[in-house]
């Protein structure tokens, strides 16, 4: 047999394994410290999506979509002393490698009118600051009066102001954060200081990231060194997983160095999946050979490993098919490599379960024996509880069943109530600096999530101008839209400034004229496009609720196809577009991955079993337990978010190892004559407790990720810990009372 030649070859090369092992460890290890962190989470568009593609496009030819806010809060803005802070803070800015506009009160565009015309200028000279009472009183007054500058660069109230510094392009946006966030703070400004936009968010993401890596990856992998050796009461027993999982993880993220792959918010628990997945494998081939009785003159680990191969190749397997289900229809770049180096680490692990700690162990077989001894002895209680586990399973099969219905019931009303969430200031602890910081940002200035809508066609024509004109004039009719800006606006302001009322001038030499006067401009560049056939009007939207995001994209898209001419297009982009690309993309990939994961694992299973029937039997638990995951998620109001969106699929293909086990050895004991009582009781003493060990140990190691500053995997941490629960009493309760009663109907229908 296969599973025999290989046991031959691992048992007869041991230490050309360890050293191969070792070496290719070594060498992965190097490109290990060459990772990098990608906090970004819109990096990971992907380029087909047209929404993206605007997003993208404007950022590189409109002077950048990234925009960092630096909030300065005081009684009255209106001081000399706050005034000379914001110019403090804007020529800083200014000196940042990376930064490409800065905008400020004391910088700001102004349009003006004296008696030979119209005086296109700034709203203060950065170099005379006002400082007279009277200056600036009618500096606030001017300001607050003024659409251009009130709730976009001050808040109604005078009490906070903003400066905008746009980055570029092709820059790493939060290191530029960083030197910005270390430079402005280093002044020493007296006011209150918020840094808040998408870079602040991203630089945070990183920290946080690095963080969970160095501190709750080691903690995970205590957590679960302590309830595996509560388990076994064995050293060996906990450094062989353990060792599993150091390299495995070494081997994944060398990968991923060697690749160029960066890590993200997702890919930033594969080592956590890595410690649960990969100390599984090895603790079932070591519980395998501790449990195996050889007859004389057989060789105890060789009949242990050739038995324990085939359940833990499988159970990899349908791993695999679960993570690998993220592969295909995700919208996030991210989720892709997620699934993808997953799967390579699982691959690692299985490979290192059934070659590295196989050869390791050869060279203390003599050991064995004892060392089971010394187990059973410390495992009472744990064997009293599989053997109480038998009772009630042989007693009241039907009861059990029912239990478990009754539990589905419960929780499918659940399932009516779960939510998805994709605003990612939510993902922060809610004392968080920059949940914080995006809060005030949004109340006293409507936040911090751009709109952008392109306009094409002549912009020289008054009628596209005028196009322009009711296409921002709609898009601030909704109560969550503020601070609007576009060519429209500073063409209008001319136009008013020279006495001529503040609208589109109708005559097309007019509109020429007033835009020769903007030539030159930084604003400019920001708005049009150089051939003028291409116009951006810029937003912000101050609400993170989906529906009133969903609201605004549809009205906006019905809108458009309503103007739409063959002189005019449209297209909208901007955060309320992008989050809800991401909110169809996680309702779309859950269901793809689940129902890609739940087929492929009932072939994988089915095949194993030889039986259709006994794979679907063998699903049951999981399926169970997805019922009672997404139920439970209703009922505490526990979001489908870019972290817990992962669960359904992972928890398939993790939680379906247990029931491959007990349906492996309860096949195993029927070949070999025994009832299927015997069977299962066999399965459940054997296979059982590495199940239950397992099941606590991956659920302490999940529980961990409780102490993630990132609410997202908080969640994530709980929900895994749920269903690694249910599935796994389910594979040791509900499964045996289902393969119980089905024999029973059998029986009957012969009596029949």
């Amino acid at each position: 047999m296969v599973t025999e030649k290989i046991t031959s070859l691992v048992l007869r090369y041991p230490k050309l394994i360890i050293i191969a092992t070792i070496g290719i460890t070594i060498l992965l290890s190097f490109f290990v410290s060459k990772l990098e962190v990608n906090p970004d989470v819109f990096s990971n568009l992907p380029e087909d999506d047209k929404t993206a593609q605007l997003f993208n496009k404007i950022g590189e030819e409109y002077g950048g979509n990234y925009l960092c806010l630096i909030g300065l809060k005081a009684e009255d803005v209106f001081t000399t002393q706050v005034l000379s802070s914001i110019k403090q803070i804007t020529d800083s800015a200014r000196t940042i490698a990376g930064v490409g506009a800065v905008n400020s009160l004391t910088n700001i565009l102004d349009i003006q009118g004296d008696e030979w015309g119209i005086v296109i200028g700034q709203l203060v000279d950065p170099y005379n600051l006002p400082h007279r009472t009277s200056q600036l009183d009618s500096l606030k007054t001017y300001v607050l009066n003024k659409a251009l500058y009130k709730g976009g660069l001050v808040s109604p109230d005078a009490k906070m102001t903003v400066v905008l510094v746009r980055l570029e392009e092709d820059i790493d946006k939060t290191e530029v954060a960083s030197k910005l966030k270390e430079k402005i703070t280093a002044i020493g400004i007296p006011e209150k200081l918020f840094f808040g936009g998408q870079p602040f968010v991203m630089m945070e993401f990183g920290h946080v990231i690095l963080r969970d890596i160095t501190f709750i990856g080691p903690v995970t992998l205590l957590f679960i060194l302590l309830v595996l050796y509560f388990g076994l009461r064995s050293l060996r027993a906990v450094l062989f997983p353990v060792l599993t999982v150091v390299i495995s993880c070494i081997w994944t993220f060398g990968l991923m160095g060697l690749l160029g792959v960066k890590i993200s918010i997702i890919t930033s628990v594969i080592p956590i999946l890595l410690v649960a997945i990969g100390s599984a494998y090895t603790l079932h081939m070591m519980n395998r050979i501790y449990e195996t009785k050889a007859k004389k003159g057989e060789n105890t680990l060789k009949k242990a490993i050739s038995f324990i191969i085939v359940p833990i190749f499988f159970t990899a397997i349908t791993t695999l098919f679960g993570f690998m289900s993220f592969v295909f229809g995700s919208y996030l770049d991210m989720i892709s490599k997620f699934g993808i180096f997953t799967s390579v680490g699982i691959a690692v692990a299985l490979l290192l379960s059934i070659t590295f700690v196989p050869a390791l162990m050869s060279f203390s077989r003599n050991n064995t024996r004892n060392t089971t001894k010394t187990s059973e002895a410390d495992s009472q209680l744990l064997t009293r509880f599989l053997k109480a586990i038998t009772r009630t399973v042989f007693n009241h099969p039907e009861r059990i069943v029912w239990i478990w219905i009754f539990l589905i019931l419960i929780f499918i009303l659940g399932i009516f109530r779960l939510e998805r969430s994709v605003n990612i200031t939510d993902y922060f602890k809610k004392d968080n600096p920059i949940r914080i910081t995006e809060n005030i940002l949004q109340e006293k200035l409507g936040g911090t999530s751009p709109v952008y809508i392109s306009i094409k066609g002549d912009l020289l024509q008054p009628e596209v101008l005028k196009m322009i004109r009711k296409t921002e004039d709609y898009l601030t009719s909704f109560p969550e839209v503020v601070h609007a800006q576009s060519i429209a606006d500073l063409i209008e302001e001319m136009h008013f400034v020279m006495g001529e009322g503040r609208t589109i001038p109708d005559d097309k030499e007019k509109i020429s004229n007033l835009w020769f006067l903007l030539e030159g401009q930084d604003v400019l560049q920001r708005l049009v496009n150089y051939e003028k056939n291409e116009a951006i009007i810029h937003a912000t939207f101050g609400s993170d609720e989906m529906d009133k995001m969903r609201d605004f994209v549809s009205k906006m898209n019905a809108f458009f196809i309503a103007n739409e001419t063959e002189n005019i297009s449209f297209e909208l982009s901007g955060m309320p577009s992008l989050l809800l690309c991401f909110d169809e993309s996680i309702l779309r990939s859950q269901l793809q991955s689940l129902a890609l994961a739940i087929i492929l694992v009932l072939l994988a299973v089915s095949l194993l079993g030889r039986s259709f029937k006994m794979g679907f039997f063998a699903i049951t638990p999981i399926l169970s337990t997805l019922c009672i995951l997404y139920g439970f998620m209703g009922i505490v109001s526990i979001p489908l978010d870019l972290a817990t969106v992962l669960v359904g699929s992972i928890s398939i293909g993790i939680g379906i190892d247990y029931s491959i086990h007990i349906m492996n050895q309860v096949n195993a004991d029927r070949k070999q004559g025994r009832s299927l009582q015997t069977a299962i009781s066999h399965a459940i003493q054997i296979s059982g407790k590495s199940i239950i060990i397992n099941v606590f140990s991956v659920s302490a190691g999940f529980l961990v990720l409780i102490l993630s500053s990132l609410v997202p995997l908080q969640r994530f941490g709980i929900l895994v810990a749920v269903t690694m629960l249910g599935s796994g009493f389910g594979s040791v309760t509900l499964l045996p009372s289902i393969l119980l009663i089905h024999e029973k109907l059998i029986n009957k229908h012969h009596h029949a």
